[in-house]
């Protein structure tokens, strides 16, 4: 025994079952994620049942369960209601019953034991709407202004093509509001800057500053023409799209109207086969990744969140890469070993650990008050009251974490530094070469792996704060992309969405809880995949490097 453990086999045994514990806890959790996330996008079954209370009336329920959870019977009795005399558990189901502009709430519990048997109508239809959320019912008849169209068998069909002619037509109203619309009004800004500057301005004569007046003035008129052309194709748009109704059944056996302007996708889970519900899965979670959000996050797409993410992460690497290496290189190289530098070091190590929110609060006062504010002076006076860069925006967001891992980069590129043998800069140096010569063509290059590896713990770190994002520049819904088509085409004053933000307001800061609960999970598990896939890309370059100089070097 004394013999074996001498071998050192038990500490092998134990680090190779640690390490076999924390991937089945790693992969086991982001099942878990995956499952809670990306399953609520599968067409779940509707139920109707009939719910009986002691002394009340039957009510009839027509939804989506949700989860169910078992409860002791005094749990029950002290929510004031009665369960059978010697039950000691109670089941009961969430009942995603949806409808809320007209029933009230979207999810209620009820209890099994009063229950009828769950029914699964075939006609069942579930609506998911722009506004209001998710509506489930019976079809009774479609409207096209006060003519029916459709009813019976024939409503489902010409149901489908009506969702989908008013979805083309939303579609065709959102690119004029954002693209023709919005460029209109950006041209109308830069005039009126334009116009501000030139009024700022002491040194242009006044005919010329009349000249260009009536230049602007001009643009203007043709801008405002061009609108009133786009106005009235967006009444008509509006018109058009409002023209259908649906007339249906809900669970209390009201009849209300909905019209289909405010109908995303209709559906009947029930009827569907294997195929449907595939493709309805597919449509549904490429409008999760690819769309917009809607009913305050809790419905719609992350595209946004996922495109701010990413394009904060590259932005800080950018801006972190050549500033890391740099002071690396001149601790590493050029520094002058001493107290000073070891204080420098402990400073630098220590800087890691500072909690990330302290770098928000000094994000926010020196880089956007300070720095923003003194751009906004210098370079956009005709914009002032209103800041440009003197705002929370993209590059004090990037500027922000690139200072949040900094410490990470030269760590690592100093630990890459200082594996270089030292007998390979004596060759070169024999050989003739200068010392910053050896510097960047010898030691740079090979290594260059180890300063990959800090940018790519630099990513991993990175883009998973939050603290400081809402601080620097992250916000609830972002109005535009950080870049278009508009010159200069990257707009770094611009505020961002990213989705660890997203995380914190869905699943902390939505009215709607359980309608929020899936998407939390699907979201949380979209930032582990791009994080993994940012890792990946950088562990490839950086193995493809470290392969190219192992192979010059033999």
């Amino acid at each position: 025994m004394k013999t074996w453990l001498k071998s050192g086999s038990p500490y092998i045994w134990l680090t190779g079952g640690a390490m076999t514990l924390c991937m089945v806890m790693v992969i086991g959790l982001l099942l878990l994620i995956g499952v809670r996330g990306f399953s609520h996008f599968w067409p779940a079954a509707i139920v109707e049942t009939t719910y009986t209370l002691p002394g009340a009336e039957p009510v009839r329920l027509l939804g989506e369960i949700s989860r169910s959870e078992t409860l002791t019977a005094v749990q029950v009795r002290e929510a004031g209601i009665e369960v059978p005399e010697g039950q000691q558990l109670v089941t009961r189901h969430l009942f995603k019953q949806g409808t809320r502009d007209h029933l009230g709430r979207d999810f209620v519990w009820y209890l099994d034991d009063f229950m009828s048997e769950w029914r699964y109508p075939k006609d069942a239809l579930m609506l998911e709407r722009r506004e209001w959320g998710n509506f489930y019912g019976y079809p009774v008849e479609l409207r096209e202004g006060d003519q029916v169209v459709a009813r019976g068998e024939a409503l489902p069909r010409e149901l489908a093509a009506r969702v989908k002619r008013s979805n083309d037509l939303f579609e065709q109203i959102r690119r004029i509001e954002r693209r023709d619309i919005g460029n209109i009004n950006m041209r109308l800004e830069r005039i009126r800057l334009a116009e501000r500057r030139l009024e700022l301005s002491d040194d242009v004569p006044p005919a010329q500053v009349a000249e260009q007046k009536e230049g602007f003035a001009r643009e203007r008129a043709e801008l405002d023409a061009e609108y009133l052309v786009l106005q009235d194709q967006l009444d008509q748009l509006y018109l058009d799209m409002r023209r259908d109704t649906l007339v249906a059944e809900i669970m209390d056996g009201r009849q209300v109207e909905i019209s289909l302007a405010n109908i995303v996708r209709a559906s009947q889970p029930n009827a569907m086969g294997l195929g449907s519900k595939l493709a309805y899965y597919g449509d549904r979670l490429w409008e999760f990744l690819a769309g917009y959000p809607r009913e305050a996050n809790t419905e719609g797409g992350i595209f946004p969140a996922i495109f701010g993410t990413v394009t904060m992460v590259f932005v800080m690497s950018i801006i972190v890469t050549p500033f890391g290496i740099l002071a690396a290189i001149y601790l590493r190289e050029y520094a002058k070993q001493g107290p000073l530098l070891r204080i420098i070091r402990v400073s630098v190590y220590n800087l890691a650990g500072v909690p990330s929110i302290v770098f928000g609060v000094f994000g926010l006062g020196f880089f956007v008050y300070f720095i923003g504010g003194g751009i906004d002076r210098l370079f956009y006076p005709e914009a002032l009251p209103a800041p440009t860069f003197g705002t929370p925006g993209l590059f004090w967001v990037s500027l922000t974490l690139a200072l949040l891992t900094l410490p990470v980069v030269i760590v690592a590129t100093e630990e890459g530094l200082a594996r270089i043998p030292r007998t390979v800069r004596e060759g070169s140096l024999a050989l003739g070469a200068t010392k910053a010569e050896t510097l960047w063509r010898i030691v740079v290059p090979q290594a260059t792996p180890a300063m990959m590896t800090g940018l790519i713990l630099a990513i991993a770190r990175a883009a998973g704060e939050v603290a400081p994002l809402m601080l620097v520049g992250v916000v609830k819904l972002a109005p535009t992309l950080p870049i278009d088509g508009h010159f200069p085409f990257v707009h770094l004053e611009r505020k961002i969405m990213h989705l660890g933000f997203h995380i914190f307001d869905v699943g902390f800061q939505s009215p709607n809880v359980e309608a929020a609960r899936p998407l939390v999970y699907a979201t949380a598990l979209t930032l582990v995949i791009i994080i993994i896939a940012l890792n990946m890309a950088a562990v490839a370059i950086r193995n493809h490097l470290r392969e190219k100089y192992r192979s010059e070097s033999d």
